[in-house]
């Protein structure tokens, strides 16, 4: 189908003010739900064509996330949409002021191949919620999640307010060329840009999902052994094809030697091997061989082994590593963990201000002060203190990147915002107006101006 004849028809849709009624988006989200439940089968089914991903790992990675969001929708979506009372200043009464959300109107939302339901998803439930029609474009990558959600949804959904589009970079790149109300994107920073100047064309307004480099540090207080526990899980996680991955470890050098016999166990212990149901393989040839070309061989301490017919990069842990080293060049988005070392925690954190924002950080200590300088010293999207990913789960708290990891946030009300236009509206009476802003002025009008302006009567 043409995507111009589909964005029109979604507009006409929208004019009719019928994704603004509250029981529509509603209903929408209920109906939503209970299509993905019907073909959870089906999605399950993709996902481990694309990855070899188990059923478990899928659930809950993804699906019950996506779940939990629409449910959160559903019980607030009154609170959400319903104007907001605030102050009226002094020189506007007699009356009253109120914000009113409401939708953006047709929204464009581009997903990621890493997490492809949850990527794409999870906006396309905030933007419903908020009242917009929406074309989503999965990422052709993960082809066989692509399709699938093409067939769920454009199965189910009026083309006039909801469509799934499908195809490579020619095909988004001249979904990009039109006019939408409101650019979703969540991939890579480089392309990131790309998507933000085919939006700038039009003054559309953004949200931009990107990565970056987050570190885990692991001070000489924490806890060495969950610390590696938890950063082995989270980086390990998808076969480390995800955002807010721990992207190298930065310890401190007293606690290396432990911290890295900790990590050496619990990688045998989670046994990620090659046939592994919990372990995931490699999206594709080109992602292989970037990946494999980042492990220095005389820096391993565990792992290293590889399969290129099938695509597997065993977890892979390099010790003695530098800023100059390649793999710390750029995000590594797969299954190699870099070990450096800082003596001070300033010296840590020196290092990491000096690049760019990631977009996740982690912070392992039982230091009370260490807490507080992590989260005060450093600039990142979002992390956590003594584990890693999780807060991605808790639907209250905003996801999203600062800088070169991205513009903008979403997740439960957050989602609803990014998706929303505050509206501001001031309500004034008929009575009781002084005519000190009308004309003719004089020196008297300019005093009592000055004595409102300047808060004498505040």
């Amino acid at each position: 189908m043409d995507i111009q004849n589909i964005l029109n028809t979604q507009r006409e849709f929208f004019l009719t003010n019928a994704t603004k009624d509250i029981s529509f988006r509603k209903a929408q989200l209920i109906k939503l739900k209970e299509v993905l439940k019907s073909n959870e089968d089906l999605l399950y089914e993709a996902i481990h064509k694309d990855f070899g991903k188990s059923k478990f790992d899928t659930y809950t990675t993804e699906i019950s996330l996506i779940y939990s969001d629409i449910d959160y929708y559903i019980k607030n979506i009154e609170y959400l949409a319903r104007p907001e009372s605030v102050p009226t200043n002094l020189v506007n009464q007699v009356g009253f002021s109120s914000i009113y959300p409401e939708p953006l109107g047709s929204s464009l939302i581009i997903g990621a191949w890493n997490y492809p339901f949850y990527l794409s998803l999870m906006p396309l439930v905030a933007a419903m919620a908020a009242g917009n029609t929406v074309i989503l474009k999965p990422s052709e990558v993960a082809e066989h999640t692509m399709h699938t959600m093409q067939q769920v949804l454009n199965d189910n959904f009026d083309a006039s307010y909801l469509y799934c589009a499908i195809g490579g970079v020619p095909e988004t790149t001249e979904i990009l060329k039109l006019n939408f109300d409101k650019i979703f994107f969540t991939g890579s920073p480089r392309v990131g840009k790309i998507v933000y100047e085919a939006a700038a064309k039009n003054l559309t307004p953004v949200t931009l999902e990107l990565g970056g480099k987050s570190p885990a540090i692991i001070s000489e207080n924490a806890n060495l052994k969950v610390a590696a526990k938890r950063v082995v899980w989270g980086k390990f996680l998808n076969a480390g094809q995800t955002c807010v991955a721990p992207d190298y470890v930065y310890v401190d050098k007293k606690v290396k030697e432990t911290f890295l016999n900790h990590v050496t166990s619990y990688l045998k212990k989670f046994d990620y091997k090659e046939d592994s149901e919990h372990y995931t393989k490699i999206i594709n040839q080109k992602h292989f061989e970037r990946l494999t070309a980042f492990i220095e061989k005389d820096k391993i301490v565990f792992g290293g082994n590889s399969n290129e017919k099938e695509l597997y990069i065993q977890p892979t842990v390099m010790d003695q590593m530098t800023w100059d080293d390649e793999v710390m060049q750029e995000e590594i988005f797969g299954p190699i963990l870099p070990i450096l070392t800082f003596g001070t925690l300033d010296e840590a954190y020196r290092a990491i201000k000096s690049k760019p924002k990631p977009l996740a950080a982690y912070m392992f200590t039982n230091n009370r002060q260490e807490k507080e300088k992590f989260t005060e010293e450093l600039s990142f999207g979002g992390g956590c203190i003594n584990d890693t990913v999780m807060h991605l789960s808790n639907e209250y708290l905003p996801f999203g990147g600062v800088g070169n990891s991205g513009i903008g946030h979403y997740h439960g009300k957050h989602g609803f915002l990014a998706f929303s236009h505050q509206k501001s509206i001031l309500h004034r009476a008929t009575w009781a107006e002084p005519n000190l802003k009308y004309p003719p002025y004089s020196e008297e009008k300019l005093s009592w101006v000055k004595k409102v302006i300047e808060g004498i009567f505040k």
